[in-house]
C-alpha cells in the first residue's frame, strides 16, 4: 500500500479517466489518493454523477477525501456514518470515502496515522444559490470543533500527517490577509499546528501547488506522495 494525496478535483472527471495527467493505471491495487477537499463528485446527485461513482467504484485504489466549501453537504451528509480505521466515515461508494471533520484515522500497516478536518468558506457565495450551489454545513460546527479537541487529546495530541481543506491562520493570512468570515476555522487550525506534533499538512482551497513553510504543502494538480511529499510523474510510463 502507498498513500498519495492531491488537492481539489472539483467534480474534474478527466483527473481520474483522460490520458496525460490521468491516474487511472497508475494507482496499485489498495493503494489509496486522498483529496484535499471540493471533491464535487457528490454535488450534483444526477444520475450521471452516480453512474461516474459507479465506475470509481470498480477501480482498485480507495479515493478518500475531506469536504471543501464546495461540495453538497444535504446529499453527502445522506451517507450513514461508519467507523473506518478508528474515526468516522461517509462511505460513498465502497472504496469512495469522506473523512469526517476532526477524525484520527490510523494505518498499522504503514505505521502512521491523519487526522481530518475539512471545511471552509465560500468567498463566490453570493454568486451561488442556497441549497443548489452552496451549503451553510461548509464551515465546521462547535460539536465538531468540540470532537476535534477530544480526538487529538486522545491521542496526545502527536499525529503524523494532517489533511485539511484550508490552512491555519499564519499560514492564511499570507495568501489572503482579509478573510473574516473564515477566521474562526483558520484560528482554529493554528491552534492545531501550534499544539499538535505532526510531520507534515496538506491543504487545498487556494489552487495552487507549492510547498510553503512550517511542513504545509498546498495542493491542486500535484499528486504527492504522502509520506515523502515527492511529486509523481504520472506521465511518466510505467516500468
Amino acid at each position: 500500500m502507498r498513500i498519495y494525496v492531491t488537492g481539489d478535483t472539483h467534480g474534474e472527471r478527466m483527473r481520474f479517466t483522460c490520458s496525460g495527467y490521468s491516474i487511472k493505471g497508475k494507482l496499485q491495487k489498495g493503494d489509496i489518493l486522498i483529496v484535499c477537499g471540493d471533491f464535487g463528485f457528490v454535488f450534483m446527485a444526477d444520475e450521471k454523477e452516480k453512474k461516474f461513482l459507479d465506475q470509481l467504484e470498480k477501480e482498485n485504489y480507495t479515493i478518500l477525501f475531506v469536504d471543501g466549501n464546495h461540495e453538497n453537504f444535504d446529499e453527502l451528509y445522506k451517507y450513514p456514518v461508519e467507523s473506518w480505521r478508528g474515526g468516522k466515515v461517509h462511505r460513498v461508494r465502497k472504496n469512495v470515502i469522506h473523512l469526517m471533520r476532526g477524525q484520527i484515522f490510523h494505518f498499522p500497516e504503514l505505521g502512521i496515522c491523519i487526522f481530518s478536518m475539512g471545511g471552509a468558506y465560500s468567498i463566490d457565495k453570493m454568486y451561488r444559490e442556497p441549497g443548489k450551489s452552496w451549503w451553510p454545513q461548509e464551515m465546521p460546527s462547535e460539536e465538531e470543533y468540540d470532537e476535534a479537541r477530544r480526538n487529538l487529546e486522545k491521542a496526545d495530541f502527536k499525529v503524523d500527517y494532517i489533511i485539511t481543506h484550508t490552512l491555519p491562520e499564519d499560514s492564511m493570512s499570507i495568501f489572503h490577509p482579509y478573510h473574516p468570515e473564515e477566521v474562526k476555522l483558520s484560528f482554529f487550525l493554528e491552534w492545531v499546528r501550534e499544539n499538535v506534533d505532526y510531520k507534515h499538512w496538506y491543504a487545498g482551497h487556494l489552487h495552487r501547488d507549492e510547498d510553503i513553510w512550517r511542513h504545509q504543502t498546498l495542493l491542486l494538480y500535484d499528486v504527492r506522495d504522502l509520506i515523502t511529499n515527492i511529486p509523481v510523474e504520472w506521465n511518466e510510463k510505467e516500468d
